[in-house]
């Protein structure tokens, strides 16, 4: 009985920290594609004051650099899930569909707090749990079943 719930305790613990891992990995992902896009498509010189507010900055983004955005988020929510999938074992898919959750909710509370354009808000929040399903799927079936 004792080892039973020792069992379950780790594999709780074990969700938990791939579920933080799966976040942390969403995180770089979508900030290296937005540094990406920040080169790619930088803003134009001199269009904005040097005390600019984030959501002037936002208006005056090309449009090649919000789709960068947009695609860190998702690609994010995606390679985030499948980590967090992968390392997780027993409770796989759920803490894949965490992670989409928590990059949703990042989404939504990005765009209550800036505005963004329409299609970014749509793509932010229709999109990362489909994504982390898929991410969650892929991990799933390269790995074999734990006793």
């Amino acid at each position: 009985m004792l080892r039973t719930d020792s069992r379950r305790g780790s594999a709780l613990i074990r969700t938990m920290f791939s579920t933080m891992l799966g976040m942390l990995v969403a995180t770089m992902v979508a900030l290296g594609l937005e540094f990406v896009g920040k080169r790619v498509f930088p803003l134009p010189a001199g269009s904005l004051a040097a005390d600019a507010s984030p959501a002037d900055l936002i208006a005056a983004a090309p449009i090649g650099m919000l789709l960068f955005v947009v695609a860190g988020r998702l690609c994010g929510a995606l390679c985030g899930a499948w980590v967090a999938a992968r390392l997780a074992r027993r409770h796989s898919m759920t803490a894949a569909m965490t992670v989409g959750a928590l990059v949703l909710l990042s989404c939504a509370l990005d765009a209550w707090m800036l505005p963004q354009p329409l299609w970014m808000l749509l793509l932010g929040v229709v999109a990362p749990l489909p994504l982390a399903w898929c991410g969650g799927q892929l991990a799933c079936r390269g790995s074999a079943p734990t006793p």
